[in-house]
């Protein structure tokens, strides 16, 4: 891969501003940060992902030929009030993956719409936690790389490390120029990019209807896992997308996005084996949610505990919040159901305790057959995993992590292992490594050479 001399980055700043002449404030977002990630990068070290990695030919054309959004672009229609996530009739019977609806869509981050990139939200059929039919959305980008061979076309299954409750906050409508706050947009921008400058077209299911106003169940494994793989099968069976049906599919997943892809990985071969999935990459994410929250309780990420048992509550019949919930858990609950995971952040430190009646769910049996079936590590991927959670992070016991590599080996995956280097806080002496090892960037590598291999 391509390393960014300090010549290069004065020529790709060169391209940047020249860019910014054309289309006015268009490369700003990426200028940002550009600068922070480069002004960061140690100067003795060898930085673990190149900017030029990022900023990479492709993406630059993007800049150079993109447009900024009109008054009227930034501030798109909320899902819920938009007629298109309205649910039309379908045949409950239609095999998962079947596609209800497609519209193309203009891809636009921070105001700016890059050029060369289609976008598609979608609709389609998948299936719940319990069996029964349900819809999801979603959207395809597609880069239109002149390096890309037809035939050579790549997939990529990415799960957006999204832990969102509420509607209008999924990926169908934040790369399309809503919900610009949220973290979990702003983590997929380097990843992104790099996929894109390997010519590889990007999927994202937002599990869930964005549209519906009912809280979503973004922690259930067995549903975003389902909805990962048929989002997928709705993305080839798009026509303008020119998908061959045995198109290499890569899984992609950070943090909430783990769970979804661990268990679209763990799923693939009984739930749809005609997917050609090659590799599956897996970072930071939750494995069992009574460890994660007996280790997390009370923390830092309190407020993610409590979303993610939250999450369950969404779907899980036996699980009866007006019972289960503390006047003030009730009152945090409504806002949890009705917004996106930026609001989480601000609720640190407070116990499970002082939301539930009877302490933390992870020790109530009315949550026990939920965190039971969302266990990852229930079967075995036949497609290789690049396993990245940190040693040392804070939220998911690293015994879970060392427990599923070893069942994952023990099916007979091959499983690499590659811890990052960005949960603990000596690692904020390298903000560059810990920056880019956070958001996944380290791991795209090792994507690339599982589709290398399937050539």
């Amino acid at each position: 891969m391509r390393r960014l001399s300090i010549e290069s980055l004065r020529a790709a700043s060169g391209k940047l501003r020249a860019a910014s002449k054309r289309s006015r404030t268009a490369t700003v977002p990426a200028a940002c940060v550009a600068a922070a990630l480069v002004c960061t990068a140690p100067a003795s070290a060898v930085p673990p992902v190149d900017m030029g990695d990022v900023f990479n030919p492709f993406v630059l054309t993007t800049f150079e030929d993109a447009q900024v959004a009109s008054p009227e672009q930034l501030l798109p229609q909320l899902p819920t009030g938009d007629p298109f996530y309205d649910v039309p009739a379908y045949d409950p019977t239609a095999p998962a993956g079947t596609l209800l609806k497609s519209r193309p869509a203009t891809i636009q981050v921070g105001g700016v719409q890059p050029g060369h990139v289609r976008g598609y939200q979608m609709m389609y059929v998948t299936t719940d936690f319990d069996g029964s039919p349900t819809v999801s959305t979603g959207l395809l980008m597609i880069p239109d790389n002149a390096d890309t061979a037809p035939g050579g076309r790549r997939l990529v299954g990415y799960s957006e490390a999204n832990d969102s409750l509420g509607p209008n906050c999924m990926p169908s409508y934040q790369w399309t120029g809503g919900n610009q706050t949220d973290p979990s947009l702003f983590s997929a921008l380097g990843p992104v990019a790099q996929m894109f400058g390997e010519g590889w077209a990007v999927m994202m299911s937002d599990t869930a209807n964005d549209g519906d106003p009912a809280p979503n169940g973004f922690s259930i494994g067995r549903f975003s896992g389902a909805a990962t793989l048929d989002g997928l099968r709705a993305a080839i069976a798009l026509p303008e997308a020119g998908f061959a049906p045995d198109v290499p599919i890569g899984l992609f997943g950070i943090a909430g996005g783990g769970v979804a892809s661990g268990f679209a990985a763990e799923r693939r071969a009984e739930y749809a084996p005609e997917l050609n999935v090659v590799g599956t990459v897996l970072e930071s994410m939750v494995i069992d949610s009574a460890a994660f929250e007996r280790q997390a309780d009370g923390g830092i990420g309190a407020g993610f505990v409590f979303a993610n048992s939250l999450g369950f509550a969404a779907k899980y019949p036996e699980i009866d919040l007006d019972t289960e919930l503390t006047p003030f858990g009730k009152t945090m609950a409504g806002i949890y159901n009705t917004t996106c995971q930026l609001n989480y952040l601000f609720t640190p430190f407070v116990p499970m305790s002082a939301l539930y009646v009877h302490g933390r769910p992870a020790d109530n049996p009315a949550f026990a057959r939920a965190y039971a079936e969302n266990r990852l590590g229930q079967s075995a991927p036949d497609a290789p995993v690049l396993i990245a959670s940190c040693k040392d992070d804070f939220l998911v016991p690293y015994s879970d992590v060392e427990e599923l590599i070893a069942t994952y080996r023990a099916g007979g995956t091959d499983v690499t292992v590659d811890p990052a280097r960005s949960c603990g806080v000596t690692d904020l002496t390298d903000p560059y490594r810990m920056g880019t090892e956070l958001l996944g960037m380290q791991n795209i590598p090792w994507l690339a050479d599982r589709f290398e291999e399937a050539r």
